[in-house]
């Protein structure tokens, strides 16, 4: 008797609690179109339905509570401005994708917000050329598995995702959205930290993703570029730095790829016919794997990358090889030959053959040992004499003694990303002032 009357007591007190924050909407509703309300500094109750072409200021001294229920903003207009407040407490219903803020609209901006308890952060839904931009945003305290997306568009084009920093969420999502600008965003302690699913043409670059299951995931999704990007400790059974599927016609250029159990994944990648990928320039170094190929693939062009201190560095799932695709002037810190002209080039080929290593790879059970004394010395023994004729995976006809990761092709930071196209009505003009 006692315990349930605790527990009326608490129930009671926390609906007290929540319903003695104000509503915003009331304050909302009174703000004419084109005008910028600064909110008296104070915790309101949501939701709030944004409806029309407003700014939203909390000047970082407000709180929206959606008390558990739903979305915290909903922003279904075109050229709002939400800035500056701390959304908090939404739903816990993934189908109904209760969020920190949802965007149904275009040339909308969402920046310097921190959005915390929230199931999904910002979730943009058939939505074009909105600015998402210096928000901090975590999910609810759940396994990785139920916790929402940072990020999340779906047929959403034209919109930049820039400066945003993202703590224990789950994915941040990028589906059936073209020409999108994902760039100096970090993320940290997720599943996916970007994912593409059925999205050409979309920029990656500047990015760090650290200690996320995976960094960056490609599936079907042709014409991506992705360059000068950090991710470190993609680890554990699924850990892949960039993952490809089927994806075709992309650049992969100026990133670092650290400490994870696989650097690249390749699967089937390019797809389409008559296409190329190209990797220049990237630093793939202390991962287990260095690149993994899941089929005997062809079409990939390796040009000026530096691998160093992977476990293995290359492997062809099944067998067979990787010499199908073009590897040519790239760093290999277990190259064993010599440079006897000066001229920065091995003086011969650098080969890697698949010996008796290949136990681990196709005896799951062996994965286990992998690295350890005993298969290492099968290794050796099968190196020294082999008891067949060793797979030639890989061949570079051109290795470099020595290479030099300048990041010539990366873009730097804010002089590119808040210029826009010449103005076609004031919806954009509005746009151009608030992106700053």
């Amino acid at each position: 008797m006692i315990l349930r009357f605790t527990f009326f007591l608490l129930l009671l007190f926390s609906s007290f609690s929540y319903a003695a924050f104000p509503p915003l909407q009331p304050l909302v509703d009174k703000v004419k179109k084109g005008e910028v309300f600064v909110i008296p500094p104070s915790t309101y109750s949501g939701p709030v339905f944004v409806e029309q072409p407003i700014t939203l200021d909390g000047q970082g001294k407000v709180t929206i509570d959606s008390g558990g229920k739903g979305s915290v903003v909903i922003l279904d207009t075109d050229g709002a401005v939400l800035k500056n407040l701390h959304l908090t407490n939404s739903g816990d219903h993934h189908n109904d994708l209760d969020s920190g803020v949802q965007v149904r609209g275009n040339f909308n901006v969402v920046k310097d917000n921190i959005i915390d308890n929230c199931l999904f952060g910002i979730d943009l839904q058939q939505s074009e050329n909105n600015v998402v931009k210096r928000n901090t945003i975590s999910s609810k305290d759940e396994e990785l598995g139920m916790r929402g997306d940072a990020i999340r568009l779906w047929y959403s084009f034209e919109n930049k995702i820039t400066h945003n920093i993202i703590n224990n969420t789950r994915d941040m999502v990028v589906w059936y959205s073209k020409n999108n600008i994902i760039r100096n965003n970090v993320t940290r302690g997720g599943r996916y930290g970007l994912h593409f699913m059925y999205s050409q043409y979309n920029d990656v670059q500047n990015n760090e993703y650290y200690d996320n299951s995976v960094g960056i995931f490609l599936m079907y999704s042709d014409g991506v570029v992705v360059k000068n990007n950090t991710i470190s400790h993609a680890t554990g059974a699924a850990g892949v730095g960039v993952g490809f599927k089927e994806t075709s016609d992309i650049v992969v250029a100026d990133n670092k790829i650290l400490f994870s159990s696989i650097g690249l994944s390749i699967d089937v990648s390019p797809y389409q016919p008559d296409t190329k990928n190209h990797f220049t320039n990237n630093l793939l170094a202390f991962n287990g794997i260095g690149i993994r190929f899941l089929a005997n693939w062809k079409d990939n062009i390796f040009k000026n990358n530096h691998f160093k201190a992977n476990i293995t560095q290359i492997l062809v799932a099944g067998g067979k090889t990787a010499n199908r695709n073009e590897w040519q002037g790239n760093y290999w810190d277990d190259y064993e030959g010599f440079d006897l002209d000066n001229n920065n080039i091995g003086d011969t080929p650098h080969e890697i053959y698949a010996y008796a290593d290949r136990l681990w790879q196709d005896v799951p059970g062996a994965q286990f040992y992998k690295g350890s004394a005993m298969l290492e010395l099968i290794d050796f023994l099968e190196r020294l004499a082999p008891f067949s004729e060793p797979d030639l995976l890989v061949r570079d006809k051109s290795p470099l003694m020595t290479v030099n990761l300048t990041n010539a092709g990366a873009q730097k930071d804010e002089s590119d990303l808040d210029s826009e196209p010449e103005l076609k009505d004031d919806l954009e003009s509005r746009l151009l002032r608030y992106i700053q």
